[in-house]
């Protein structure tokens, strides 16, 4: 009988990451000279009132917002003090003002950065809106007002970069918001890589019309299709015909997701880890057009705190 041995992740820039990390709680990465610059609104022809602050001076106040995880009327006490010690001459807006303009954020889908992507993970998770907490649960049972939120991300597994979020109706299926996403994807990707949920649907037409190679385990029992009437299917037959060649079971999957680099999925689920254990697993806003804006200034900062620094390591034994 052999022994197992331990496998442990050891991390081999530590003293960079580290540096990175101390850096996530600095303020001049959230209040930078560029959110400076661009702090005054400008003007514009319209009819009406002309803003006085612009996207990018509310963009900042929410993510110094989520990142120190201020209520609105603190956040405002906050700015004022920060401006006040660095002595510049800026209006900060009222907390009522931030607060409608975070409506009119993150309403469309937008691609984060313009770093250039081949690959591509689909994955989502739910945020909670409304409900008791776990203990409440496990003493009493749930209520009935329960309601969460559907956040999906496209997230980039070479660069752990959100490329894409989007918040929808916990009702709103994985494979119904691919087609929606891949539209603002750049022209550079080549792969995308998703779940079994996103084997339905119109996902492998939508992937399939923008050159995009699905990355899919097909369901146990799946048929071939024929490419005459359906040519975005090609994949799904070839990992169809893969797994039936290594005897279409368990084991064959797993053989068949270790060839095809499926596993480079789990980095979405290490982007959700990440995104829950910095902002939480709740929503503060509590219309869905303020919490997509929510949702937007949180995918920035995160995307700030990756670029800061992120671990590099290995797998030894122990």
């Amino acid at each position: 009988m052999t022994k197992q041995t331990n496998v442990k992740y050891h991390i081999r820039n530590w003293p960079e990451y580290n540096k990175a990390l101390v850096n996530r709680g600095s303020l001049t990465i959230w209040f930078s000279n560029e959110s400076i610059e661009k702090w005054n609104a400008q003007p514009c022809s319209n009819r009406g009132r002309p803003r006085v602050y612009s996207d990018e001076a509310i963009l900042c106040a929410l993510m110094i917002k989520a990142v120190y995880k201020f209520p609105f009327r603190a956040l405002r006490g906050f700015m004022l003090s920060m401006i006040g010690l660095l002595g510049l001459c800026l209006k900060v807006p009222c907390y009522t003002r931030i607060c409608r303009r975070a409506a009119e954020l993150g309403q469309e889908i937008k691609r984060f950065g313009s770093k250039r992507i081949t690959d591509i993970v689909f994955d989502s998770s739910g945020l909670k809106v409304y409900g008791e907490g776990e203990w409440k649960v496990k003493k009493h049972g749930k209520s009935k007002r329960r309601t969460w939120r559907k956040i999906h991300l496209a997230v980039c597994p070479d660069s752990h970069d959100i490329a894409l979020s989007y918040l929808g109706e916990n009702s709103e299926a994985d494979c119904e918001v691919v087609p929606k996403m891949t539209k603002h994807l750049p022209r550079s990707v080549k792969r995308g890589y998703g779940d079994g949920a996103y084997d339905t649907g119109s996902s492998p037409a939508q992937l399939h019309a923008f050159n995009i190679e699905p990355i899919v385990p097909p369901k146990r029992g799946a048929i071939l299709h024929d490419l005459t009437d359906e040519p975005w299917m090609k994949s799904r037959n070839d990992a169809i015909r893969a797994i039936a060649g290594l005897g279409n079971d368990d084991q064959a999957r797993k053989i068949w997701k270790i060839l095809a680099g499926y596993h480079r999925r789990s980095l979405g689920e290490t982007a959700f880890y990440r995104w829950k254990t910095i902002f939480g697993e709740k929503l503060q806003s509590r219309k869905l057009k303020n919490q997509r804006g929510e949702i937007y200034a949180k995918s920035m900062a995160l995307n700030k705190m990756t670029a800061l620094g992120m671990p590099k390591g290995e797998w030894v034994s122990a």
